[in-house]
């Protein structure tokens, strides 16, 4: 969960969430390291009297300076390809969610059940109960079980919609006549928040997404009321 003045990201609840965390530290390293290299050769031209009359014809600078930042584009580009490609992976998923955008709200239907869909609208700020946050609650929450593969397709009914939520590093675009899919793990239980990310209208800012992880014998109890409630 975000909190205000927050600067770095929110905890990771998954797997890919965390890989995330640690390719952004790892080229936040790389960016501090140019950084204050450029800064030192900066300074040290500008404070310092000596001229050296090879400095604007090298050869071995040109050879540094062409080199060095193809290394460095490498040690960058490897590691956020293998984020990418295990981002795509969906191995057996143990639970598929289709999650469709509408103006303005999410619908989701579990297919693995015969009849297990509900709506999800935002609660209004005068509904709330204590401790509940302000335009992220919904009405039904997206109950998934923790540490299982879950399956997520997402398409719209009307205009783009975006579904996202970040401390699950998932965000999936809802284009109205096309199934994305997308897949996740949550490594913990708890309640994570997200939000229509791609404006799509007056009411934009009002489309929460709340992801509920829970044991597995929880999810089945809530998922034979929702079957019985239907």
């Amino acid at each position: 969960m975000a909190h205000p003045s927050q600067l770095g990201f929110q905890d990771a609840a998954s797997p890919v969430m965390e890989e995330l965390l640690h390719f952004h530290d790892h080229a936040l390293m790389i960016v501090f390291l140019i950084s204050t290299l450029v800064l030192y050769i900066i300074v040290a031209m500008v404070s310092t009297k000596l001229t050296n009359k090879y400095i604007l014809d090298s050869q071995e600078i040109e050879i540094i300076w062409t080199v060095l930042p193809a290394v460095i584009l490498i040690l960058i580009a490897l590691p956020s390809l293998r984020i990418l490609y295990l981002m795509d992976e969906i191995n057996d998923p143990h639970l598929t969610i289709k999650a469709m955008g509408h103006q303005w709200y999410w619908s989701y239907e579990y297919t693995d059940y015969e009849d297990l869909g509900f709506d999800s609208y935002m609660i209004p700020t005068q509904d709330l109960a204590p401790g509940q946050f302000r335009l992220l609650e919904a009405d039904h929450r997206m109950v998934v079980p923790v540490e299982s593969p879950i399956r997520i397709l997402i398409s719209a009914e009307d205009v783009l919609h975006s579904w996202a939520v970040p401390a699950l590093g998932i965000k999936m675009d809802a284009v109205p006549g096309r199934l994305n899919q997308t897949a996740f793990i949550t490594s913990r239980p708890g309640v994570f928040y997200g939000q229509c990310s791609e404006i799509c209208g007056a009411n934009h800012s009002f489309m929460p997404i709340v992801v509920e992880a829970v044991p597995l014998e929880h999810f089945e109890s809530w998922s034979s009321l929702m079957l019985e409630d239907a």
